[in-house]
């Protein structure tokens, strides 16, 4: 999902400051995979779907991260890539369980 100069510098802004009042520090997020999945979630299920699957994909990314690469920069951005990957392969599937549900098990996840 493409945003313009100004959406994408305050969206930087947004995200620097809610890691940081989170502390969250030192978090790179990956906003373009984010806005792509959230995009592709809201147009294959329904509009909620958007922040619900971002939201889900990042919890699980966070445990997968804290199983032996926490404090990794590496490690959370392979789990959120791992993570986002599933929620794409279910959109591209439109249904419950399936195939890219079952991947993820696979994975040790």
């Amino acid at each position: 999902m493409a945003v313009d100069e100004n959406e994408a510098q305050v969206l930087d802004q947004w995200t620097h400051r809610l890691a940081q009042a989170l502390q969250i520090l030192d978090l790179e997020v990956d906003q373009e995979l984010l806005l792509d999945l959230a995009r592709k979630s809201a147009g294959s299920v329904i509009h909620a779907a958007a922040p619900v699957t971002t939201f889900l994909v990042g919890y699980a990314a966070g445990l997968a991260a804290g199983d032996g690469s926490a404090g990794s920069s590496a490690g959370s951005s392979a789990a959120v890539t791992q993570a986002a990957d599933v929620a794409f392969r279910l959109c591209e599937d439109r249904h419950d369980g399936g195939p890219a549900a079952e991947g993820w098990a696979d994975t040790g996840q």
